[in-house]
């Protein structure tokens, strides 16, 4: 039986887990018109079950969060659209072994370690849409994408759409998040955090701002073809960091054509190119609990890795987390010792793509294996457990996925990254505080990704 049937088998979706395991190497072929075809009848258009499951607890498919609820004022911060929405029941360390089944070993482990930590587990609430634009681009793909050589680039691309909505192997899934529709650029302040045990902490602000290529509209014919956004992330706190700025124009096949980042030293007025802002290079400011691949649940070249589909299995994972991102809430309300305030945080059930990465021999990297939880609807890592070279499990990582409605862009309210051996945690997207949001109508000029243009941004 084909990978493309099992999926559409309702009998193997209500057992929860399906589709054997397929061959680490990447098949270079496109699917059938005859696949393809199912994309918004069966599945939705970006590829997704559009039925619910067998006992109605993931409903059908309906659109997504598409419409700004009536709460909603304009700005760049958002109300909840579903505030009276209630746990449905909460998981603890007292009762996660009867839910096991729908449980990352990463949250297992966090249950294993705190007494404190709970999973408040609400209606689930299919809320990713992406605009039609880009839901068509998605169809196109689904028959002319193609993987480079080794699975490490895209051919045949429209860079607005999922590449792969039905995926032939793990590398396909994988690609579908690491280009997945993110707006056309934004800008936002954000804060991250990285406390101590008992709780203490200090926030780092940046302020990101990313373009992808085709919102630029100044760029020559053929100019930076295998480019697929720039992104620049400038330190504005605290004042012995202020002023640093990174810049990256992240390529599409980056073994072909390496990723290109440079930084800005305010204090020694220089700009440097940056190669270690890639693979297990050290995350900004990150007190050495990410790495550079970990930022956005992950980014860059997959070729460090054997990818491997293991299937579909329905899930416990961060969803709708507009309380995270709540204008107001005091960042010493969201950091707890150990984990996030649990009092802030949303779980659903949903069908997630599960794909295992093993590095392969002769390649170096700080994590031997992760295992991908990947949203359906939205093809945006949930979660993502770690492990170190003999095998252990090392870190979980947590996308707190919300559905930016004033912009039609599945994102993420908060990322965090959980050290099970230290004890420490690194919590990214605070913004409560700040003056701004999010503003996906932020537009630029590619002058301004220039590195000869980073001296100017770095003035304290």
């Amino acid at each position: 039986m084909t990978i493309k049937k099992k999926l559409l088998s309702t009998k193997i979706l209500a057992a929860g887990f399906f589709a054997a395991s397929l061959a680490a190497s990447p098949v270079i072929a496109k699917v059938s018109a005859e696949k393809a075809a199912e994309l918004g009848k069966s599945l939705t258009k970006v590829g997704a079950e559009k039925a619910g499951n067998a006992d109605g607890s993931i409903p059908a498919y309906e659109g997504g969060l598409t419409q700004a609820p009536a709460c909603y004022t304009g700005g760049t911060f958002l109300c909840n659209p579903y505030p009276d929405d209630k746990p449905v029941f909460t998981i603890t360390a007292d009762n996660y072994q009867d839910h096991k089944d729908k449980l990352a070993k990463g949250h297992i482990a966090m249950f294993e370690r705190y007494k404190t930590f709970r999973m408040p587990v609400y209606p689930t609430r299919r809320s990713a849409a992406i605009p039609d634009f880009a839901l068509e681009e998605t169809v196109q793909n689904a028959t002319s994408t193609t993987l480079a050589k080794g699975g490490n680039g895209l051919l045949g691309f429209n860079s607005w759409g999922y590449p792969f909505p039905i995926p032939n192997d793990g590398v396909e899934v994988v690609w579908n998040h690491i280009v997945r529709y993110r707006g056309q650029s934004a800008r936002r302040l954000t804060g991250q955090a990285t406390p101590q045990a008992n709780g203490s902490f200090n926030v780092v602000l940046f302020i990101d701002e990313i373009a992808f290529r085709r919102s630029l509209k100044d760029l020559k014919k053929g100019e930076d073809e295998n480019v697929l956004f720039y992104f620049k992330q400038k330190v504005k706190s605290p004042a012995r960091l202020a002023g640093n700025v990174l810049l990256v124009h992240e390529t599409i096949d980056q073994v072909k054509e390496p990723r290109k980042a440079w930084i800005y030293n305010a204090g020694q007025r220089r700009v440097r190119r940056a190669p270690q802002v890639a693979y297990d290079g050290p995350g900004t400011a990150s007190d050495g609990l990410r790495t550079a691949d970990n930022f956005d649940m992950y980014n860059g070249a997959p070729d460090r890795y054997e990818w491997k589909l293991v299937g579909k299995r329905e899930m416990y994972i961060p969803y709708n987390s507009f309380k995270l991102d709540e204008k107001g809430v005091k960042y010493k309300d969201i950091i707890k010792p150990g984990h996030l305030n649990p009092d802030l945080t949303r779980y659903e059930l949903h069908r997630v793509w599960v794909v295992e990465a093993k590095l392969k021999q002769g390649t170096r990297h700080i994590y031997g294996a992760r295992t991908f939880y990947i949203d359906e609807d939205s093809w945006q890592a949930g979660i993502i457990d770690l492990y170190d070279g003999r095998g252990n499990l090392w870190r979980v990582q947590e996308a707190h996925e919300m559905q930016y409605y004033n912009a039609m862009v599945p994102w993420y309210a908060m990322e965090t990254v959980y050290d099970m051996q230290n004890g420490r945690y690194l919590a990214l997207g605070l913004e409560n505080e700040e003056d701004d949001g999010v503003n996906f109508d932020w537009q630029t000029k590619k002058i301004q990704w220039k590195p000869q243009a980073l001296r100017r941004e770095g003035r304290r």
